[in-house]
């Protein structure tokens, strides 16, 4: 990692300044953004590789701005730190759900913070470099052959059960909607028919021998979607 851009969005000029500094001076290039809209533009024309979003933004605020991001194909990608105030375990969860990357409340560390970034950029660069083998936990997937073993024993799966795995395997701890995994993995909506998504993760569990009461790999977060367990 090596001058990788960071644009921060944050309403309040002295929470910028301290940010820029402390991240030029960790090696990062920085760029800011006050609003939501000015951050839209600065996006279109810096390409950042990183963003620290806050969720207290006037008028777009940092939860819809995410949510643009997302349905966004030139922006999909780009990995978003949401900062704010809020503790609540429902705002963490709600701001993960719609697609941020990580999630860091107020008042923070410095320290913490740019260890944060670092963390997200180290997972976009090992996902970037297409690696043909993801292990985690005991298992094991071959992505160029198709295949996946669980601590040894290979299993055969349908190609949207290996693009479910492969999605959580690469991001653990993660949590995704039922609509998200809809769109990215049938790359349409089902216009709300989430069965789907619940049929094919049920599958997957019995293939992995996973137990729903006592998951070890996929996880369900009531009312929300799923992720794969952090180990």
């Amino acid at each position: 990692m090596a001058n990788e851009k960071i644009l921060i969005v944050d309403d309040e000029p002295n929470i910028l300044e301290l940010l820029k500094f402390n991240l030029e001076n960790n090696g990062f290039k920085v760029i800011k953004a006050l609003n939501g809209e000015q951050a839209l533009e600065l996006i279109k024309l810096e390409k950042p590789d990183l963003i620290l979003l806050d969720v207290m933004l006037p008028g777009i605020d940092g939860y819809e701005l995410c949510k643009i991001l997302r349905r966004k194909t030139d922006t999909s990608e780009i990995p978003i730190i949401l900062i704010t105030a809020k503790n609540e375990e429902i705002d963490k969860i709600l701001g993960l759900e719609i697609g941020a990357d990580d999630y860091i409340t107020k008042p923070f560390s410095v320290r913490e913070l740019i260890a944060r970034v670092k963390a997200v950029l180290r997972r976009v660069e090992k996902k970037e470099k297409g690696e043909n083998t993801i292990r985690i936990s005991d298992i094991c997937i071959e992505v160029d052959k198709f295949e996946v073993t669980v601590d040894g024993r290979k299993i055969d799966l349908t190609p949207k059960e290996f693009q479910l795995l492969k999605l959580f395997a690469q991001n653990p701890g993660r949590v995704f909607s039922r609509d998200y995994l809809l769109e990215k993995i049938w790359g349409y909506d089902y216009l709300g028919d989430t069965r789907t998504v619940d049929v094919h993760i049920r599958h997957l569990r019995q293939k992995l021998g996973d137990e729903q009461d006592e998951p070890k790999y996929i996880e369900t977060v009531r009312g929300i979607g799923y992720k794969f367990k952090e180990k």
